[in-house]
């Protein structure tokens, strides 16, 4: 169980996060202990990925504020060990992992299912992780798809599961 002293850390990083997000038009923060690590524009899972990618493990205690959460991102944030997501769109299978993992979640609009660009079907990440639930699972099924040489080294980090 987390002190109320880490919770009250968690929910000012959180907001500090959506704020930034917010006002800098950016598609992903995150902050920890109130400062902000990592900030990006760039659309889709790339930024995310990026994140773990300079990190390391330094994205763990922190919190996330992010345009779309769908179900990728979220195993992302449990892979990651991020503590506290904001969402202005949130999946429904985004919100079961972010609930599965006991990462409190504050969103704008809960959608069904995260579409493609073109509005015409899902998300290719949402349909690629659709039958996943391991963070470290999705973490390296996400990599294969898009930069297989950069997240062949990591392939120990995150979640162990038994």
């Amino acid at each position: 169980m987390k002190s109320d002293s880490h919770k009250t850390i968690i929910v000012n990083d959180l907001e500090a996060a959506k704020q930034k997000l917010n006002e800098k038009k950016l598609s992903l923060v995150i902050v920890k202990s109130l400062k902000s690590i990592f900030e990006t524009s760039t659309s889709g899972l790339a930024g995310f990925l990026q994140a773990i990618k300079e990190l390391n493990g330094r994205l763990s205690g922190s919190s996330a504020a992010d345009v779309i959460v769908g179900k990728a991102a979220a195993l992302l944030c449990a892979y990651s060990h991020i503590e506290g997501v904001y969402a202005h769109v949130l999946s429904e299978s985004g919100l079961e992992i972010l609930d599965l993992h006991n990462i409190p979640v504050e969103f704008e609009h809960l959608v069904p299912t995260i579409l493609n660009l073109k509005k015409t079907d899902k998300c290719p990440f949402e349909r690629l992780v659709e039958n996943i639930v391991n963070p470290h699972d999705a973490y390296l099924t996400i990599c294969d798809s898009i930069m297989q040489k950069d997240c062949s080294q990591d392939k120990t980090r995150g979640y162990a599961y038994k």
